[in-house]
C-alpha cells in the first residue's frame, strides 16, 4: 500500500538574493536540513524567480543530470561545450554535467522576470561525457487535460534524455479535469507548479510536493486547473 509525505510550500527553504527569489524543496546552498536531502535519485527542486537582467554567472557542475523547466519568461543558457540557447515555456532542457561542465544562466529579458523549476537528478553512471539537449513539449489545447513525458532514459522525440533511473512527466489538468498517471519504478514525487491538485486524496497547492512510496499509479484531479511535474523514481 502506498505511503505519502506531504511537503508544503511554506516548509521549503528560502533564499532572497535581490535579483533571485528561490524556494528549495530539498537542502541546497545555505539551506540545510539533514532530514530532507532529496528523494531517491531526485536531489534538487528549486523554484527560482530571476529579475530582469539577473542571472547566474559561469559556474561548474559535475556528475549531475540537470533539467530546467520554464513556467514564465525566458532563460538564456551558454556552456563550455559550445551550447547556447534560450529556453521558454513549453520546452525542456537537459544538461548532463558528467566529467565537468561550466555554464551560465541569465534572464533573457532586461525587464521581465523569469520563473522556472531547476531539477537535479543523481546520474546512474558517473564520469560520462557532458551533454546538452533541448526539446519542445506537445502543445496543450484549451480545456485539455494531458500527461506528457518531459525527460526519461529512453525519451520519445518530444522529451529530453536523462542518464538517471527516473523519468519526469508534465501533468496539465483543466478545470474539473482528472488523470491517472502510471508509476513504473515504485516511487514518485509530485511537484505542483501552478494551481491546486488532489493526488490520491491529498490536497496540494502551488509549491507543494508529495513523496509517494510503493505506488503503481497516481490519481490526479483539479477543480480549478493545475500544472505539475511527476517524478517516477526507482
Amino acid at each position: 500500500m502506498p505511503t505519502y509525505l506531504h511537503r508544503k510550500s511554506e516548509q521549503r527553504g528560502q533564499a532572497d538574493h535581490g535579483w533571485l527569489q528561490a524556494r528549495h524543496s530539498f537542502s541546497f546552498g545555505q539551506y540545510y536540513d539533514p532530514k530532507i536531502m532529496g528523494f531517491r535519485a531526485l536531489r534538487v527542486i528549486n523554484e527560482d524567480r530571476i529579475a530582469g537582467g539577473g542571472g547566474f554567472p559561469t559556474h561548474a557542475h559535475d556528475n549531475m543530470e540537470i533539467v530546467t523547466y520554464i513556467l514564465d519568461g525566458a532563460l538564456e543558457h551558454k556552456d563550455s561545450i559550445g551550447s547556447g540557447a534560450i529556453i521558454r515555456p513549453g520546452e525542456a532542457q537537459r544538461m548532463s554535467a558528467g566529467t565537468g561542465i561550466r555554464h551560465s544562466e541569465y534572464n533573457a529579458s532586461a525587464s521581465d522576470a523569469v520563473h522556472l523549476l531547476q531539477i537535479w537528478l543523481l546520474p546512474n553512471q558517473r564520469g560520462i561525457a557532458p551533454g546538452y539537449e533541448q526539446k519542445t513539449l506537445p502543445a496543450v489545447a484549451d480545456g485539455e487535460s494531458r500527461l506528457d513525458l518531459v525527460a526519461a532514459p529512453d525519451a520519445p522525440d518530444h522529451a529530453v534524455t536523462i542518464h538517471a533511473d527516473a523519468s519526469i512527466a508534465r501533468a496539465v489538468l483543466a478545470a474539473g479535469g482528472s488523470l491517472v498517471a502510471p508509476i513504473s519504478r515504485g516511487h514518485a514525487w509530485v511537484q505542483v507548479a501552478r494551481g491546486s491538485l488532489i493526488v490520491d486524496g491529498h490536497e496540494l497547492r502551488q509549491g507543494d510536493g508529495l513523496a509517494v512510496k510503493d505506488a503503481t499509479t497516481l490519481a490526479l484531479q483539479s477543480a480549478d486547473g493545475a500544472e505539475a511535474l511527476l517524478f517516477d523514481l526507482a
